[in-house]
């Protein structure tokens, strides 16, 4: 559980961002969208908090947040690489360059590090197919990667 000052302060994001879009159930999405930015995360308390003020059953909160890729159930690192491991950027040198993401951040995909810097997922498509091999790093798109370029596109992000 999380301590009371954390869950006080989760309970006002949340009433701000459902004020922002109000309790019509057409909105979960974009309030577990809100809510993950800005929270990092969605933590059970933050669910609990939607279900009561959209009277959505927690259960189909949960569906719908475990649903898509892009919101998490678990904290994440301070940036996320998202890797793309389709076809079109497998053809292309994709297992090279995920190979240089986990050894320069000591990662495998699913995983987060210790020091909450960075989180390492895969997905199975980016949607920009044709500047192939792809990872997206927070909302930045990097395309047509050799794994050589890793380490510059890391210390970036530094």
């Amino acid at each position: 559980m999380i301590e009371t000052a954390e869950k006080q302060e989760y309970t006002q994001v949340i009433a701000q961002i459902i004020d922002a879009h109000g309790t019509s159930r057409d909105e979960l999405i974009p309030i577990l969208h809100d809510t993950h930015r800005e929270i990092g995360y969605l933590p059970p308390e933050a669910l609990e908090e939607i279900s009561k003020a959209l009277k959505v059953p927690r259960g189909r909160i949960y569906s719908v947040a475990s649903f898509y890729h892009m919101l998490s159930l678990e904290p994440r690192g301070r940036h996320t690489i998202k890797y793309c491991e389709s076809a079109p950027c497998h053809v292309a040198g994709g297992n090279q360059v995920l190979e240089a993401l986990k050894d320069s951040l000591n990662l495998e995909a699913g995983e987060s590090s210790p020091d909450g810097r960075w989180t390492l997922t895969t997905t199975s498509c980016l949607g920009v197919c044709g500047v192939g091999p792809v990872i997206i790093i927070d909302d930045d798109i990097y395309g047509n990667l050799q794994s050589e370029q890793i380490p510059e596109i890391l210390a970036r992000y530094r």
